[in-house]
């Protein structure tokens, strides 16, 4: 194992880094215990047939063996609904009938963030740069705005829009927290009491940003947005902001490949000499930091999780797909919207030459170019929005062995903080691990407001409109995912315009 100086240690541990797992993982990569994952071969890209990609726009129906049905509903204690059409032995579910069999289940679900990182790429600006010099100029007085409320803190806790009148929004952790709230409101109002937790949510944090994560959510339990509804709510709303949380460990960031074989632990972050940069090993570890989050969950009578990136305003629990998933008997569903070219970092349904579907992600799995001829061959891309949907049943069992076989890829990075290499597990790359999957294929504006880069969330909260410099498919994208903004905050998130900001209309 490579040996470290005590100066390069002592910056390691301050930083809260494992060296132990670090020099681990970077002995494995040296030895080539890696180097059999290659990037993911895309043969072509599935089409939506309704079947195993099922469309969301037009509203799904479904058709199952009712036995089948009525073994699900008695093993949760609820009755087939009345209004079901019978034939042959099987009942229809209309997209009505999916949205109230999905209410029902509401109770026997949890909801779950990805919030193991910091906003590195985010506010970086040579990442910023991906539309070109010409679109982040025109931006760049918004980037200055919120880039001091994003760099180096937890990306959750960043501003998750900009107000119409220039001032920073809610974040993303407080916007899920209301929108929760917000449903469980609904759910009292047309079902009563669940008799148990409602949506209760969960969390991978980071040794990194752990305790700042449990400091503002103390204080997010007064903010003005939270509180009141919360109080509202009597004793369903108590303690609206409580995570159960995993911790996942932080390593350190390795030298980049142009430095050859073997790597090193990376030690000029910034420039400066002993300076480790730490860093995630991928959100692709949940499924060994949330592994006894989610065994906790399914003994406490929680039959599906959701489980998603904290950074997609789009990322709510939704009654149809969890009625689809509920009544194919899926162990897991995945949301997919058509790429637009704001998607430039995620992944990407595939399908390889054996069959296999999985997500390939852009960089590290699938490269741009890649990607881009398939696009050229008329292929419709269906990009992964970061959200999964899981049967507690399937996966709990499988969670040690999920998280042995979920691949490590080592990627290139250059940013502001220097270039290196990231060891990450990817955590969508789950699907190939799966025997098969639901995919829904949703409205981008609709269900995939993501922000992996400041201009994005830029351009989302309406910046730039108008403007000739913008091209004109960014543009129209743009205008596109404003509308779908401003649409969730009135909707899901229950949010009233007033004068220029977004706020609690009570």
């Amino acid at each position: 194992m490579e040996a470290i100086g005590e100066a390069l240690a002592r910056d390691m541990r301050s930083k809260g880094i494992d060296i132990g797992l670090t020099l681990s993982i970077l002995e494995d990569f040296n030895s080539g215990l890696y180097d059999g994952i290659g990037a993911v071969k895309a043969a072509r890209v599935p089409e939506v047939d309704g079947r195993r990609v099922i469309s969301m726009k037009d509203g799904p129906s479904l058709d199952v063996p009712k036995a089948g049905a009525r073994a699900l509903l008695d093993s949760l204690g609820l009755g087939l609904p009345p209004e079901l059409s019978e034939s042959a032995g099987n009942l229809r579910f209309d997209t009505k009938a999916l949205a109230a069999l999905g209410e029902r289940l509401l109770p026997f679900a949890a909801w779950g963030v990805l919030n193991g990182g910091s906003a590195t790429s985010y506010a970086d600006r040579k990442k910023n740069l991906a539309y070109g010099e010409e679109v982040f100029a025109l931006l760049e007085p918004g980037f200055e705005s919120l880039e001091h409320l994003c760099r180096d803190h937890p990306k959750g806790l960043a501003p998750a829009y900009l107000n119409p009148d220039g001032s920073p929004g809610a974040s993303f952790l407080l916007l899920k927290v209301r929108a929760r709230l917000v449903a469980l409101r609904s759910h009292l109002a047309r079902q009563g009491s669940p008799g148990r937790p409602f949506l209760p949510l969960f969390q991978m944090s980071s040794s990194g940003n752990d305790a700042v994560l449990a400091e503002a959510y103390a204080e997010m339990a007064g903010d003005p947005l939270i509180a009141p509804l919360a109080s509202s709510l009597g004793a369903e709303g108590s303690d609206p902001t409580r995570f159960a949380t995993g911790i996942q460990p932080m390593i350190a960031a390795f030298t980049h490949s142009s430095e050859g074989r073997p790597r090193r632990v990376f030690d000029r972050a910034w420039g400066r000499p002993d300076s480790a940069l730490a860093l995630p090993g991928g959100h692709g570890q949940s499924f060994r930091i949330l592994a006894d989050v989610l065994r906790k969950l399914r003994a406490s009578g929680t039959r599906w999780a959701w489980l998603g990136n904290v950074d997609n305003l789009g990322f709510l629990p939704d009654p149809v797909k969890l009625a689809l998933l509920a009544l194919t008997g899926e162990p897991a569903g995945f949301e997919f919207s058509f790429r637009t070219p704001l998607d430039v970092k995620g992944g990407i349904l595939v399908e390889t030459a054996e069959g296999a579907r999985t997500v390939a992600d852009i960089g590290p799995a699938i490269a741009f170019d890649e990607l881009r001829r398939l696009e050229e061959a008329g292929a419709s891309i269906l990009f992964n929005c970061a959200t999964g949907l899981f049967d507690l049943d399937w996966l709990v069992p499988r969670l040690d062995d999920i998280a042995r076989r979920l691949p490590v890829r080592v990627s290139d990075q250059d940013k502001d903080s220097g270039r290196y290499s990231q060891a990450e597990q990817v955590t969508w790359e789950v699907a190939s691990l799966l025997p098969s999957f639901l995919s829904y294929a949703v409205e981008k504006n609709d269900r995939f407001l993501a922000a992996k880069l400041l201009v994005e969330t830029l351009l989302t909260s309406g910046l730039g409109r108008g403007d000739p410099r913008l091209p004109p498919e960014l543009a129209q994208a743009a205008l596109g995912l404003h509308a779908g903004l401003e649409a969730k905050l009135a909707g899901a998130y229950g949010l009233a315009l007033r004068q220029g900001r977004w706020s609690d209309p009570g």
